[in-house]
């Protein structure tokens, strides 16, 4: 994980990216491993960026893919029980394929368009010619918009908002949970549709699909040769 314009504070280690890494190893999956494996065939290869502490690979996994999780925080990675790479994603250069690359987190929506690029080229090398990506995006929308998410008495709340141009956007995330709390502070870059597909294109990968209503998952194929 990881992104320009982020840091955080709390008890216990912090992920380089801000996040806390005692919460998530113990903040379960929400809907995202579901969404994931409709979208990919049965017993995909998946290579999952930004894996935290594996709460999507975890579920993956028991879903029957095989899945190898990267990420650059060691402290996120020993909570892990799947194959796990150390790295930073823009670094990796593993010698495989795979069916499946999965970029959650809103990494592609960094503040640091080239480390974008550079995250969206990862995906293109480590994915066979007839995988998937699947990404998730913070899709543009009022912080009105944004409520408390809980699982098992945690909860990620968005404490403040505060709008640096139109599709620059800095949000303080609180977590709490067992009389804890984490702060995390992020800069996103908001992408709409249109530069969605852009960013998309200009790394060699094709918009193929919304996969959620809301339109914050993505899944996105390697550009036909011509394309």
């Amino acid at each position: 994980m990881g992104s320009m314009g982020q840091s955080g504070t709390g008890p216990g280690a912090i992920a380089p990216d801000g996040s806390p890494v005692e919460f998530f190893a113990l903040f379960g999956a929400r809907d995202e491993p579901a969404i994931v494996h409709r979208a990919i065939p049965e017993g995909a290869t998946v290579l999952e960026l930004g894996s935290g502490a594996g709460r999507v690979a975890h579920e993956l996994v028991a879903l029957g893919h095989s899945v190898v999780a990267v990420d650059e925080s060691p402290e996120m990675l020993e909570h892990v029980r799947t194959e796990a790479v150390c790295a930073r994603i823009e670094d990796l250069r593993l010698d495989r394929r795979f069916d499946a690359v999965l970029l959650g987190s809103f990494l592609l929506n960094s503040a640091d368009e080239s480390l974008r690029r550079r995250f969206l080229d990862t995906c293109r090398i480590h994915l066979r010619p007839d995988g998937a990506v699947l990404i998730c995006r913070a899709v543009p929308q009022p912080p009105s918009a944004v409520g408390p998410t809980e699982s098992g008495g945690a909860v990620i709340t968005v404490a403040d908002v505060r709008r640096l141009r139109d599709d620059l956007v800095v949000a303080t995330i609180e977590y709490r949970m067992d009389g804890r709390t984490w702060r995390q502070e992020i800069t996103n870059h908001e992408l709409d549709d249109a530069r969605l597909v852009a960013c998309l294109h200009e790394a060699g990968l094709e918009f193929d699909a919304f996969l959620t209503e809301d339109r914050t998952w993505v899944r996105a194929t390697l550009c036909q040769a011509g394309g």
